[in-house]
């Protein structure tokens, strides 16, 4: 299984291929704000793929009119609630400004 790392904290967590990075952030016991529910409505689960982004599912048409909208968009940049996880690992960085908050 897949092995999801976050950063800055470190922590990881493996997960089976198909997990959504949200998802993997529940395992992982990291806090991945959500406001929408995971559907794909707002860009608070926003994050950078540091690692394995091309083993990630490919970034759909509502996602990236989405990202369009995030704060410190990169080109590494997903959704956390639509990229899942594919047979490699995952290193994930969760912007700044929401672990201050």
């Amino acid at each position: 299984m897949p092995r999801v790392t976050f950063l800055p904290d470190g922590k990881s967590a493996e997960v089976p291929a198909g997990t959504s990075i949200l998802d993997a952030a529940e395992a992982a016991d990291v806090d991945l704000p959500h406001n929408c529910g995971g559907v794909a409505a707002c860009t608070t689960c926003h994050v950078w793929i540091e690692q394995g982004l091309a083993s990630l599912s490919e970034l759909g048409d509502r996602e990236d009119d989405k990202l369009n909208e995030a704060a410190g968009l990169a080109p590494s940049s997903r959704l956390g609630c639509q990229a899942c996880v594919g047979g490699e690992d995952v290193v994930v960085r969760i912007p700044g400004n929401r672990i201050a908050s």
